[in-house]
């Protein structure tokens, strides 16, 4: 080292004092020491005149500057007459070492001995510096190592937990560049030992693969150990690696590493999924319930609430993004087939079977479609193929198929197409809209295209969860045939409704209404106009005020679900579409409110029938339609003259239907369908099923009052002291979730004052559950006390649950309680 190099060194010293005293035992800098050239500052070798020197420091020149430099061995204690000098102004010495830990500003012991050890980390004043931001005076040896850690990892952060989640994370991407430079600077050691005393993980030849594996054996066994304060720290660490959005993604690779290094797999083989439901460390865990729930489903030996309770812990999953959609198709499956293990089909009248649909019997359509819906979009290999058959089954042959028989037989019975119970299809403005008028009110009529009453049952639910929103359900019975045409023109204002010559279009007040245009200039009659939901919805905020405005009436058309099922090449994506249709429709419906839309109808020209599975032979009409004339053929319905009669269809003329023509109509028993060429066959309608008639009404209002709210979460403790590393608390749902009063997300934490004492990031759960029974409103939570818990022994620390404060990220206080933590000891998290 030069004394160009000590110079600057020197020059700091002199800043905060006005005497340095430069010990340089060797006398390797006393020739070149006139070359220092210090401004303001005189240079003094001592040479047996200490008293000398004393007295030109103190009495000659006390405000002088001086450098007072020393060579050869210092006598010790009294014999050095400069000793109370040195002790008050401190020696210099020029061994690099101690420049570097008097330029780093710390003191404590065992500093020099870490610099002079790790000569590679100094040897680079850029490192150095980085170091010395991440200093405080206080900082130990120890301290000091794990600061150069983190330098040479580039991060502030320098917590073994912080350390150990770069390393992971790098690990996870196959990669050890970081890991290298801490065995290059001759940190890896320290950070051994570090695991070791912290973490507990010892080993002979420690390498990141190894502790990877040793930590996903201690968390399988529930982290247990005999050990000193036992695995608690390596315990909250992972939770936080696991968690923390930072290193979530490395730990699920580790997690699928370590799964096959241990043959996980093979382990849980034998063990029921009643006993792992609580477990997801691994991903094979999630796989091998849902495969053994579903052949329990399948199999009948498990009953639908149980699969409810399992399907609803593994929520919590830290793998339940990949499985979300496998979880909702067998717990739909399980409650439908749980429903039709008892289903009655015995009802005495047209009326009182399509009361029993509208408030029980559509709800099996629903969870099919939701299984269906959820098994389709999952993707990857499948394991539900044999619950999907038990599905398909059933449903068409228990449901569909027994349903449309006994169905059938109130309709044979008809004399003629109505109802007591339901008013028709054909009085729909006259019963929700007209009187609006009448009253100088306006209204919007939102016409989905194929809209089943179990997909609007649905949107109804989604529209209730919209703040100030509110709507009611009510059915109405469809004309027959059930299809597009028809239906659409029932709904528009007229006094009468029949086919043209051909059958091929249908006339309201002889005026034609197939197609935007022509029912436009059929509502123009009342002060209406009609309008496509994707024009609407490409009109400005401002545009469809105006709409709005200058119309009396106002009915949209959506055409999603009969769009898609209605093509062969689409039509098994129709619950897909039924998805997409419930999100537009909501989204139509606010756009409508937002132009001061306050009367807002949504309906259906029709409903439809759909299976997934390729309908067997014997659901086909071996049979074709006979008569005079045949005017349109179609799988469900046909029109003619002169049909005749044929048990495999019931024949209805015009004035059983209400409609003003002489066209008959046939329409094939129960559920079966003529066999034409070209088409889908999976989704019909056109028909007289009570899925193809039952016709949805939702009338949604908007309020002018918020009338949503969050449920309300209480915390239960069961006692007020916390005297382990760990605590549960048990929290209760005090109500049940509903469209109106809605899912509440919570964190839990344990603080002192402003201070987090244990898990961090903070655990979240959600309340959401619908049950009314009190029972299946607990939660409980487990947090373990971290290393700052140390601090506050014997003092009261606050359990709190957290909210989001809505649309930013800070967090308030929701509900709390008051333990004192009183443990008999501590752990070690020094690093």
């Amino acid at each position: 080292m030069s004394v160009a190099a000590i110079r600057p060194h020197l020059e700091r010293r002199f800043v905060d004092h006005r005497v340095v005293f430069w010990h340089d035992a060797e006398g390797q800098f006393s020739s070149d020491l006139e070359i220092l050239d210090l401004p303001s500052v005189t240079t003094v070798r001592v040479g047996n005149d200490e008293y000398a020197i004393k007295n030109r420091l103190l009495h000659d020149h006390p405000e002088d500057k001086f450098l007072v430099y020393r060579s050869g061995q210092v006598p010790a204690g009294i014999d050095n007459w400069l000793l109370d000098l040195e002790l008050a102004y401190g020696v210099f010495t020029a061994d690099r070492s101690s420049l570097v830990s008097q330029d780093l500003g710390l003191t404590a012991d065992g500093i020099e001995e870490v610099v002079g050890a790790q000569d590679k980390f100094f040897n680079a004043d850029k490192r150095v510096q980085s170091l010395k931001t991440l200093l405080t005076p206080t900082d130990d040896a120890a301290r000091l190592r794990a600061k150069m850690s983190a330098v040479v990892l580039g991060q502030k952060e320098h917590s073994l937990l912080e350390i150990t989640r770069t390393l992971l994370t790098e690990n996870a991407r196959g990669q050890r560049t970081k890991y290298d430079a801490l065995v290059y600077y001759e940190l890896a050691d320290f950070y051994w030992r570090g695991a070791a005393s912290i973490y507990g993980y010892e080993s002979a030849s420690p390498s990141i693969e190894d502790f990877i594996l040793w930590m996903f054996v201690k968390a399988i066994d529930g982290f247990k150990s005999d050990r000193p304060g036992g695995l608690q720290n390596i315990q909250l660490d992972f939770a936080s690696l696991r968690n923390d959005r930072r290193s979530q993604e490395a730990l699920s690779i580790l997690a699928k590493r370590a799964s096959v290094d241990l043959d996980y797999k093979a382990s849980i083989e034998a063990v029921s999924f009643r006993d792992l439901v609580a477990d997801d460390l691994f991903e094979e865990t999630d796989r091998k319930i849902i495969v053994d729930l579903a052949r329990a489903v399948t199999d009948r030996t498990v009953t639908a609430r149980e699969v409810a309770d399992v399907i609803r812990a593994r929520q919590s999953s830290a793998w339940i993004d990949g499985y979300r959609q496998l979880y909702t198709a067998i717990g739909a499956a399980a409650e439908m087939l749980s429903a039709l293990s008892t289903i009655d089909f015995t009802f005495s009248s047209f009326d009182e079977a399509l009361g029993r649909y509208c408030n029980d019997w559509f709800r099996i359509d629903q969870l099919y479609r939701h299984f269906t819906y959820a098994r389709r979009t999952y993707e990857g290999p499948h394991p539900l193929d044999p619950l999907r058959e038990q599905v398909e089954k059933c449903y068409t042959n228990k449901f569909v198929y027994e349903l449309g028989n006994a169905w059938q037989k109130q309709v044979d019975a008809a004399d003629k197409w109505g109802s007591s119970a339901l008013r028709s299809q054909r009085s729909f403005y006259g019963n929700y809209v007209e009187q609006l008028v009448r009253e100088d009110k306006k209204a919007v009529v939102i016409i989905s295209d194929a809209l089943r009453y179990e997909v609007a049952e649905e949107l109804g639910s989604r529209i209730r969860q919209e703040d100030r929103f509110d709507a009611d359900l009510e059915a109405v019975l469809g004309v027959l045939p059930s299809y597009t045409q028809l239906g659409m023109a029932a709904l528009l204002p007229h006094r009468t409704l029949k086919h043209s010559a051909d059958g091929k279009t249908v006339l309201a007040d002889d005026q034609p209404t197939n197609g935007t245009g022509p029912r436009s200039k059929i509502l123009e009659t009342v002060g209406g106009a009609a309008v496509q939901a994707e024009d609407f919805k490409a009109l400005s905020p401002e545009e469809r005020r105006e709409l709005f405005k200058n119309n009396r009436v106002l009915y949209i058309y959506h055409d999603v679900i009969d769009a898609t099922g209605d093509k062969p090449g689409t039509e098994r994506r129709v619950f897909e579409a039924a998805e997409q249709a419930l999100g537009e429709l909501v989204d139509l419906v606010k756009k409508a409110a937002n132009a001061n839309a306050t009367n807002i109808f949504v309906t259906a020209d029709h409903g439809f029938l759909f299976q997934d599975e390729a309908l067997p032979e014997h659901f086909y009409l071996s049979e074709k339609p006979q008569g005079d004339k045949i005017l349109v053929a179609n799988r469900r319905y046909v029109l003619g003259h002169g049909l005749k009669d044929d048990p495999a269809f019931t024949t209805f003329n015009s004035v059983q239907l209400e409609l003003d023509s002489e066209i008959e109509v046939q329409i094939p028993k129960s559920i079966h369908r003529l066999k034409l060429a070209g088409g889908g066959s999976r989704f019909v309608h056109g028909g007289a099923t009570l899925q193809e008639i039952v016709v949805p009404v939702l009338a949604v209002n908007k309020k002018r009052k918020s009338d949503t709210r969050l449920v309300n979460v209480k915390v239960l403790p069961d006692t007020d002291k916390i005297t382990t590393g760990q605590i549960v608390v048990k929290l209760f749902q005090s109500e049940p979730a509903s469209d109106k009063v809605q899912l509440r997300t919570l964190r839990a934490g344990l603080f002192v004052g402003d201070t987090l004492i244990s898990n961090d990031p903070q655990p979240e759960l959600t309340f959401d559950s619908t049950s009314t029974e009190q029972r299946d409103r607990y939660q409980s939570i487990q947090l373990l006390l971290n290393k700052d818990a140390n601090d506050y022994n014997n003092r009261p620390v606050e359990f709190r649950l957290e909210e989001r404060i809505p649309n930013t990220n800070q967090w308030r206080v929701y509900e709390k309680a008051v333990y004192t933590l009183r443990r008999s000891f501590t752990s070690d998290f020094d690093f």
